[in-house]
């Protein structure tokens, strides 16, 4: 995937999170046939895979895994966007 966001950005804020949200959005609007994960299936089995080994992932580039993430607001908003219109 390119554009929605390179591997050095920082989301410092919500206006931000939702700026990256749309870009990923847009880049499945335009390229979603050649996603890897292509079905909401393939794409939470695929989440939960690499939020699992995203300490490795991290550490494979270098970098340390962002330790004040807030992952009850994202699970949050995963459980909300089931049935928000």
């Amino acid at each position: 995937m390119t554009g929605p966001l390179l591997p050095d950005d920082r989301i410092a804020d919500r206006d931000a999170f939702v700026a990256f949200l749309s870009r990923l959005r847009s880049d499945y609007t335009a390229n979603g046939p050649q996603w890897e994960n292509p079905t909401l299936d393939r794409f939470l089995e695929a989440l939960e895979a690499w939020v699992a080994a995203s300490p490795a992932a991290y550490h494979n580039h270098g970098r340390d895994l962002p330790p004040d993430g807030d992952w009850t607001f994202f699970a949050h908003a995963l459980t909300a966007a089931r049935i928000y219109e």
